[in-house]
């Protein structure tokens, strides 16, 4: 086999490929989602079982578990699945991948999803043409979902051939015949195997050879497709490598339930191994032990036949052709047997860890958040709606407390973007601390878009149905102050681009600087907390602490107003650059418009719920 540099570079460059087609779909999916898609998969995912169903399902049309829990990974990166339901779509591809075996070994194809991905692209290709920002957005999902399959099956082709190399196993029959030893052995050949080759359906083709040649028995053959099980999940962990941590948690949630269910499945192995022989025997095939002992007796008693067989060489003289003839009906009699035990032993292996396991959900959860925590405690780096899921309820008047809930939420993540940007003042520029920060504040930014677009097209869904006028008054407010926290949001990241022009111009601050914009920071924050502690009781908003707001605007304008006053006698007096100025006084300026938004939202309280105050 021969496998040069260049093809290693290929096998990079596809693992590439589908890393970004990974990107680039769950963004599309982030924009063009909405509440539709949300809408769909919640009532899809809406119980574990229903979850598990659609995992099956999905798994089943596209014959490729790999693909699904990808998929499933991006919907969790672009927030549209939460960890919890993603565990039982999991749940429900693992025996969805079964039915892709069983139509190899009852048909001997696969549908290939690839056929489809040029057609794709090409409608992919006009609607990022249109003019339409939702049909743009869909352009996006269709072009990295056609490149994450163009990955998958790149990534294929450039591994070193195995398959067609089986004879690289043959050593393997020396470690046959030591107990569980040989068990475990081969169960981590099956999951090396399955990550190298990036396909179960591969490792599946390999042990039928194995096992023809009478280097394994029905046994190890089975341990070889317990291993194939735990490997498959390399593909959703490659995938999540470019994800938030709800993505990287989904994918350990997948390697979890394979290796706890492998774990399970090893303690009975030797009475379950057998079961699915008796299993086989009774759904009409022969016994799929008898290949093991068929062709090693073949291989003593009459090697020429023997060598004929697997050499693939015309045996000369009548007898002998015969023989041969004989002996590869009754192998390909029992390849098909072998073939349907391990399918068999597959499902049933499957069909009981789920029986086992989707009871558990609740702790493969509080397990995958543990193995996997948040970088930094109290950081919600991916996007997600705490209180508004579904649909609408009934009752008209809970749609609207959910909504108010959601906004408190919404205001308290982007406060927290007003600290990021006065900490990003005081970084080191150019350090990793500095980029991975204004990193982070853009991630919020591209958030606050997202929440404020589905908080909106919420509050309008609860806005056709029957409400009283004091209800619609709240919607209406609810809307105008929704509109408002994004401009702070927007403000908070364009203090990260005033920081990202000083530096292309190297502009430096000084002390007196810094202690001006500093004090100016802790007024805005101030600011901000009144608002929030208002916004987290919405319906009890008092007259005194709206007064403190307002009297809180007037600090902010007067701040302003005195240190742009004293800039151009700072300027004049060389304190420091009249460059440095500029972007000074630029900063000073955003937080004051953060003041204005604040103050609008304190202003939509006082007069949507004027009724409240007190």
């Amino acid at each position: 086999m021969d496998y040069s540099i260049f093809d290693f570079l290929c096998l990079l460059g596809a693992v590439g490929l589908f890393l970004y087609g990974m990107k680039v779909m769950s963004e599309g999916l982030q924009k063009a989602a909405g509440d539709r898609l949300r809408n769909i998969l919640s009532a899809m995912t809406r119980n574990r079982f229903t979850g598990t169903l659609t995992g099956f399902a999905i798994t089943a049309l596209i014959q490729s578990s790999s693909a699904s829990t990808v998929m499933v990974v991006s919907f969790v990166n672009a927030g549209l699945m939460t960890l919890a339901q993603s565990m039982a779509v999991i749940m429900g591809a693992n025996v969805g991948t079964t039915f892709t075996a069983w139509v190899i070994a009852l048909f001997g194809f696969k549908v290939n999803i690839s056929t489809f991905v040029m057609p794709l692209i090409a409608v992919a290709v006009v609607l990022l043409l249109s003019n339409k920002s939702k049909a743009k957005s869909m352009g996006e999902f269709l072009i990295g979902f056609s490149f994450l399959f163009m990955g998958l099956d790149m990534i294929s082709a450039y591994v070193p051939d195995l398959q067609s190399n089986p004879d690289m196993f043959a050593y393997l029959k020396h470690y046959a015949s030591m107990g569980i030893t040989s068990i475990l052995i081969f169960l981590l050949v099956g999951l090396l195997l399955t990550m190298v080759i990036q396909s179960s359906a591969a490792t599946f083709a390999i042990t039928l050879i194995m096992c023809s040649k009478g280097w394994i028995g029905y046994d190890l053959a089975c341990a070889l497709v317990l291993g194939s099980n735990i490997g498959t999940t390399i593909t959703p962990i490659l995938a999540s490598m470019s994800g938030n941590v709800a993505a990287k948690r989904t994918a350990m949630g997948h390697l979890l339930f394979n290796f706890l269910g492998t774990i399970w499945c090893v303690c009975i192995f030797i009475p379950f191994a057998n079961f699915n022989a008796w299993l086989t025997e009774t759904i009409g095939q022969s016994d799929p032990n008898a290949l093991f002992g068929f062709v090693n007796g073949l291989e003593a008693t009459d090697p020429q036949v023997y060598n004929n067989l697997f050499n693939n060489s015309l045996p000369a003289g009548n007898d002998l052709y015969q023989r041969v003839s004989a002996a590869q009906m009754a192998v390909a009699q029992m390849q098909m047997s072998v073939s349907f035990g391990l399918s068999i032993f597959h499902t049933t292996f499957n069909l009981v860890n789920l029986g086992i396991m989707i009871w558990f959900t609740k702790l493969y959860v509080r397990m995958v958040e543990w193995l996997v925590p948040n970088k930094k405690k109290g950081d919600e780096e991916e996007f997600s709606l705490k209180f508004i899921r579904g649909g609408l309820m009934n009752a008209a008047e809970l749609n609207i407390a959910q909504a108010e809930k959601e906004i408190s939420v919404y205001a308290q993540r982007v406060g927290r973007m007003i600290t990021m940007g006065q900490t990003l003042i005081h970084t080191q520029e150019g350090s990793e601390e500095y980029n991975n920060l204004y990193s982070r504040i853009e991630k919020y930014e591209d958030i606050s878009d997202r929440m404020e677009l589905e908080i909106a097209q919420y509050l309008n869904r609860c806005a056709e149905g029957r409400l009283s006028n004091e209800g619609k008054m709240k919607i209406a407010g609810m809307l105008t102050i929704i509109a408002e926290i994004e401009s702070i949001a927007d403000c908070c990241l364009g203090i990260g681009k005033i920081m990202a022009r000083k530096i292309e111009s190297h502009a430096e601050f000084n002390d007196e600087i810094y202690h001006n914009i500093d004090t100016m920071y802790n007024y805005v924050k101030e600011a901000m907390e009144l608002m929030n502690s208002q916004l987290s009781d919405i319906e009890n908003v008092s007259q005194s602490t709206l007064m403190q707001s307002y009297n809180k605007e007037r600090e902010i304008n007067n701040m302003r107003n005195t240190l742009r006053n004293a800039n151009v006698e700072n300027i004049n007096k060389q304190h420091y650059a009249y460059q440095a100025g500029i972007y000074y006084m630029d900063i000073i300026s955003d937080l004051e418009r953060t003041g204005d938004y604040i103050i609008n939202v304190i202003d939509s309280l006082r007069e949507q719920f004027r009724k409240k105050t007190a």
